[in-house]
């Protein structure tokens, strides 16, 4: 299997697909058509040698992630609180407009504040509250290595049951079909094979650059650093833990880096976990799904010409398609 650049997550009804500096974001709208929007990716940084630097570039590019995969979810959305628009548009179009630019205000405020809120929940849910638990287990008499071994299984156990917990929701099962749809797609033409329904579908829905992989990798990085830390003061210990972030973070997307690069036998053996975990976080996609799929990919990456380098295929140059892409 050859890697490709390529990457994405689900969204609402929809796929965001990602390669270089462009992404994608193609959502089936209420009216049973495919709406694709492409826009540039505009990074935290420009600087070119902090992005080459290990470690420091996983935290970039979480950070980004995090960002480009909010807008695009809010993206996706908005075509379903469109229809409740509709029964109240203004009198004008100037109203129409400076609604328009008080929205896109509104929603950007709105994104950076969830990718915050989702931090700090995650930071309180899977670091803060075993460590929290586990102190009460210190102070009830328990050694340093029972109350390390406490503190990873809660985190664990918390970690597994908050996945189990919201598959099982209806919305939440749609998000996941179209994760497996997305994962199916650079999988397909990662194998070799032409990007169309069929081949998509029978494709697998499991890929080692997932980010279902990349939050596991960071619960078991998180452990074992966490396990190190060895100081007395309670307030010293959350401080390291928080500061020790950014660097879980970096570590993570490094392994992630090099799985999604590397068939080699001990890489596959570590990425066994991830994969299992997907069953969680990917459901079966229909054909519909898999045609949502295949037009975020064709929006921003020539798989064709990925196939011509790489298997040896033959197919013409990719003809320009005009979409519909923002500055």
């Amino acid at each position: 299997m050859k890697s490709s650049n390529i990457g994405g997550q689900a969204v609402m009804e929809g796929v965001m697909m990602m390669n270089k500096d462009r992404y994608s974001v193609a959502v089936r709208r209420p009216d049973g058509e495919i709406e694709v929007k492409v826009e540039q990716h505009k990074p935290l940084t420009k600087h070119k040698g902090l992005l080459k630097v290990p470690i420091l570039r996983g935290v970039f590019s979480f950070a980004d992630s995090m960002i480009v995969g909010m807008s695009s979810l809010m993206y996706s959305a908005s075509f379903y609180e469109d229809e409740e628009e509709e029964k109240k548009k203004p009198a004008t179009k100037e109203e129409e407009e400076q609604q328009k630019a008080k929205k896109e205000k509104t929603d950007k405020l709105m994104m950076y504040g969830t990718v915050t809120f989702s931090v700090v929940i995650a930071v309180v849910l899977f670091l803060m509250v075993p460590y929290f638990l586990s102190e009460l287990l210190h102070k009830a008499g328990a050694g340093t290595t029972l109350t390390a071994v406490a503190e990873a299984f809660v985190r664990v156990a918390l970690f597994l049951g908050y996945l189990a917990a919201i598959s099982r929701m209806e919305d939440i099962q749609r998000v996941f079909m179209y994760h497996g749809a997305e994962h199916k797609c650079i999988n397909c033409v990662e194998h070799g094979l032409e990007l169309n329904v069929e081949n998509v579908l029978k494709s697998s829905r499991e890929h080692k650059r997932c980010g279902t992989s990349f939050l596991m990798y960071v619960i078991v990085i998180s452990i074992i650093f966490f396990m190190f830390i060895r100081v007395d003061s309670p307030l010293l210990k959350i401080v390291i833990r928080l500061l020790l972030i950014p660097v879980i973070a970096g570590v993570s997307y490094e392994i992630i880096r090099l799985a999604g690069k590397s068939d080699n036998k001990l890489v596959n053996l570590i990425s066994k976990p991830g994969l299992m975990l997907q069953r969680l976080t990917t459901r079966e996609p229909d054909a519909e799904m898999a045609e949502v799929a295949i037009a975020a990919v064709e929006a921003v990456f020539d798989w064709r010409a990925y196939l011509n380098e790489n298997f040896g295929y033959t197919y013409p140059a990719k003809t320009e398609k005009k979409e519909h892409e923002e500055p």
